[in-house]
């Protein structure tokens, strides 16, 4: 899954495609590295973000998602908003990724209204609050009973098992330890039965690890090592910005595995 963010303030890439021209175009050439989904974002989520008006989100992103559809890559729509989710549905896009899990209001009756796949993601707090004070007692025990509970939830308003895909939420409010815990024990939230989406690419934890990666650019290793755990442990979904790396790693770990 490559990551488009039509955002002016997203962590990694602010304001690098915030035109739909160049959002469209960095999403073709993310086709032609390997990414065989797209994940079309125009709110950012990273720790302390501001939220976005809802017509605003829509001018980000309608445009780029018309842009892109049919280009040879399934097309993802990251947005916590119903009515954001339903045009970027009708534009083109079949899967609803929501950081919130469906948590606003009617989105789970839209979501099985739209009858596409959605990622169900664990974030403790908001992208305001998220990093203030992150707390478990067991974070692995708890993300997984959260991503239960919530794909019950969807189940019951009428979104179909089988479209429901869940991520526990690499640095969506959790320390770093929370996050090792998580990805040493990968294979529990893969035991939920779910496709399991993996957002790991240039994120804070591997700067936490590594000082000296300050710049989210300087945190590829980190990121395709976090990667391959994922793989290895039957993650469904990569979502990575550097996509050709990412899939470089993964086609010399196939040809080992096989």
């Amino acid at each position: 899954m490559g990551v488009v963010n039509v955002t002016p303030d997203s962590f990694s890439d602010g304001g690098l495609y915030a035109d739909p021209a160049d959002a469209i175009a960095h999403g073709l050439k993310l086709i032609s590295q390997g990414a065989e989904l797209l994940d079309i974002g125009g709110e950012s989520t990273r720790p302390g973000a501001d939220s976005v008006a809802e017509d605003e989100e829509l001018r980000r992103v309608l445009p780029v998602i018309e842009g892109l559809q049919g280009k040879g890559a399934a097309l993802s729509i990251d947005t916590m908003k119903p009515a954001v989710a339903r045009a970027a549905i009708a534009a083109g896009a079949t899967m609803w990724n929501d950081v919130s899990a469906l948590a606003a209001p009617g989105a789970l009756e839209a979501a099985a209204a739209l009858n596409c796949r959605v990622v169900l993601m664990h974030m403790q707090g908001n992208p305001q609050t998220m990093q203030q004070n992150p707390s478990y007692e067991d974070p692995v025990r708890e993300v997984g009973e959260f991503l239960a509970v919530r794909a019950q939830a969807a189940v019951a308003a009428g979104v179909r098992r089988e479209h429901i895909l869940v991520d526990p939420g690499i640095g969506f409010g959790k320390a770093l330890e929370h996050n090792l815990s998580l990805l040493a024990n990968l294979e529990n939230i893969v035991a939920l039965g779910f496709p399991v989406v993996l957002g790991v690419s240039r994120k804070r934890f591997v700067r936490a690890i590594d000082p000296t990666a300050e710049d989210p650019r300087d945190r590829i290793g980190g990121s395709i090592a976090a990667a391959l755990r994922g793989a290895d442990a039957g993650v469904a979904i990569l979502r990575a910005h550097d996509v050709r790396e990412t899939a470089q790693a993964l086609k010399v770990w196939e040809a080992m595995r096989s």
